[in-house]
């Protein structure tokens, strides 16, 4: 033992790899976790499943980091997907990898990944204290402990790993940028990143949770008239707006939301160019002659989304296929080929997966995770100023930076 007392406040994926690790250092450790249960966001994550890391190498896992990525260089390098990888399946928990390298459990239970960590974090001789601390305290640039309502508790060393402010009843209520901000630290603003689109463009309720798959999204940013990013899967129509894998991971490219400056640009046939698309467009309609134009679409949409697409193409819905037009027949495939959507907002900050914006990566020094402001406070997951798009790498971020802020 080195005879260090360390608190870790946040028993979420980067606290429960600090406290694993900075007990493995030799330190006496114990987490701090408000709620009655560790890791309330990991059951949440890869819709239950947990997504637990990428399998992928640190080139493509900081290039799939938008905000600071290079500031993980020194925690992936110590502790990378594969390590990540390692770490749980020598600890008793199988994975796999799945389309796009998204790694998880194979018994696709995100409880398995919490109960593991809690097995391990109980080996490595860590005590999980059930209580919400109030505040860390310091003297002459030191940290000296911290409270729990009004008592004392000291420590030398305090890792503050409570997440950011999204999904609040996991206990994710934005308690870790308090602290440092009161410790002096400089707090980026804060806003969702990986969350749901309204838009301007009203959804009928029919659509209302219709899960488009196979589609192809492009987001232009109308204000260069530019393309911002593109991505091919699922997408949700929603009551305010989208929702979905593809939106999630555009929202996080959406930089400066303005209403009105972004379009989704939503390609519903992408495995057709459009003139494969007219040809089937013709088929069907010589073999629907005594059919009307809306019956026709259900050959080409699902029925919820009918009425809507009948709509924006301002043909009548009843007009015979008989008497489709070859401009009528450009407008379907047009649409076909682009169905846009404007962006008004995103969706509040408590529907977010993560949170982007929280301490400023300029103070914390990359190879430890120390605070250059006070000495023996760590910062390790969400509270950092840094965050990635979907499958896995916010996982992986939380834990690389968890190993590196235990161990130092």
């Amino acid at each position: 033992m080195t005879g260090r007392k360390t608190a870790v406040i946040g028993g979420g994926a980067a606290g429960m790899m600090a406290g694993i690790f900075g007990a493995y250092s030799g330190d006496d450790v114990t987490i701090f976790e408000k709620n009655q249960k560790i890791g309330r966001k990991i059951y949440i994550t890869g819709k239950g499943r947990c997504n637990v890391t990428n399998n992928c190498d640190i080139k493509t896992m900081i290039a799939n980091t938008p905000v600071n990525g290079r500031f993980l260089y020194s925690a992936l390098n110590r502790f990378s997907p594969a390590d990540t990888m390692d770490f749980f399946e020598q600890n008793g928990l199988p994975l796999k990898t799945e389309r796009g390298s998204r790694v998880f459990p194979v018994s696709d239970r995100a409880g398995d990944v919490v109960d593991t960590l809690l097995k391990v974090s109980k080996k490595a001789g860590c005590r999980i204290v059930n209580k919400t601390v109030t505040d860390i305290l310091s003297a002459n640039g030191h940290i000296t402990g911290i409270k729990i309502q009004d008592e004392f508790l000291p420590f030398d060393k305090v890792i503050i790993a409570c997440g950011g402010s999204s999904y609040p009843l996991t206990g994710s209520t934005g308690d870790g940028y308090k602290f440092a901000e009161r410790l002096g630290h400089n707090i980026i603003p804060l806003k969702p990143s990986l969350v749901p689109l309204e838009t301007v463009e009203k959804i009928p309720p029919e659509c209302d949770k219709l899960l488009l798959k196979n589609i192809s999204l492009t987001v232009v940013d109308t204000s260069v008239n530019k393309k911002i990013y593109t991505d091919f899967g699922e997408m949700q129509l929603m009551k305010y707006g989208v929702s979905g894998a593809v939106i999630l991971s555009a929202s996080s490219h959406i930089r400066e939301m303005q209403s009105g400056r972004y379009r989704l640009d939503i390609d519903l046939k992408p495995a057709l160019n459009e003139e494969k698309l007219d040809e089937r467009l013709l088929r069907e309609l010589s073999e629907r002659k005594n059919n009307d134009y809306e019956y026709l679409m259900h050959a080409f949409l699902p029925k919820q989304m009918i009425n809507m697409f009948i709509e924006r193409s301002g043909i009548p819905a009843h007009k015979s296929c008989s008497e489709i037009s070859r401009n009528n027949r450009k407008t379907i495939i047009s649409l076909l080929k682009n169905f846009s959507l404007t962006v008004r907002s995103y969706r509040p900050i408590e529907e977010a997966i993560i949170t982007s914006g929280g301490v400023d990566v300029k103070e914390i020094e990359p190879k430890t995770m120390e605070s250059k402001i006070v000495k023996g406070l760590y910062f390790a997951g969400e509270v950092i100023n840094v965050d990635c798009y979907t499958g896995g790498f916010n996982l992986q971020t939380a834990f690389c930076t968890g190993v590196l802020a235990g161990e130092n």
